[in-house]
């Protein structure tokens, strides 16, 4: 069986052409899993982790490119590693990796390498466009999109489980990645808390 898995950084990417070719290489829509406005050094991704979670005896996760998958090398051996340990296979494009192969390891490790090396930068050119923008004056910080109070709200609402992701991002008006960064706060904030009345 095959599990697509789909991935944009920003909320204003779109996943249609990944979600299109998925289904080009075999995927049934309902076993796509995706991220939105997550980036690929960030393996605690949702989709990522129930797409690998989907992935049972030999089952194949399908992506369109590795760097969909992993933005560094470690990470998309791991994420190999897993799968191997499932007794499922990785598919990228139309072509199939087989960890046994020496050639294909020797390919793969080149292109997570260069997935690493884009994502780098990227990250280098971003950093080079904000430091030239707020020596313009041009760069003035950006405004939250939730509110203290209206953080507070989405995560009494999460709390309560009466809501999914997908219906507090809707509810608020934000994108799914803003919903888990308030959540993820949220716990932080809570843990720092705990620790903070366990040293008292």
């Amino acid at each position: 069986m095959y599990i697509g898995y789909a991935r944009v950084s920003t909320d204003q990417q779109d996943l249609t052409t990944q979600q299109h070719a998925l289904l080009g290489l075999g995927v049934s829509p309902e076993r796509i899993y995706v991220d939105h406005g997550l980036t690929g050094t960030n393996r605690q991704r949702p989709g990522l982790q129930n797409a690998l979670a989907a992935c049972r005896n030999t089952d194949t996760l399908v992506v369109t490119k590795l760097d969909r998958l992993a933005r560094s090398l470690p990470d998309a051996r791991d994420i190999v590693d897993e799968l191997t340990a499932r007794h499922a296979c990785l598919q990228i494009g139309a072509s199939l990796h087989d960890p046994t192969d020496p050639v294909g390891r020797l390919l793969f490790n080149v292109l997570a390498m260069v997935a690493e090396f884009e994502g780098d930068l990227i990250r280098a050119r971003t950093r080079e466009g904000m430091r030239i923008a707020k020596a313009k004056g041009h760069l003035k910080g950006k405004k939250p999109k939730l509110n203290p109070r209206q953080e507070r709200h989405l995560v009494e609402l999460h709390v309560s489980g009466e809501y999914s992701t997908a219906e507090l991002a809707d509810l608020f008006s934000v994108g799914r990645s803003t919903v888990y960064r308030a959540i993820e706060r949220s716990a932080h904030r809570a843990q720092r808390d705990a620790l903070s009345d366990f040293n008292t």
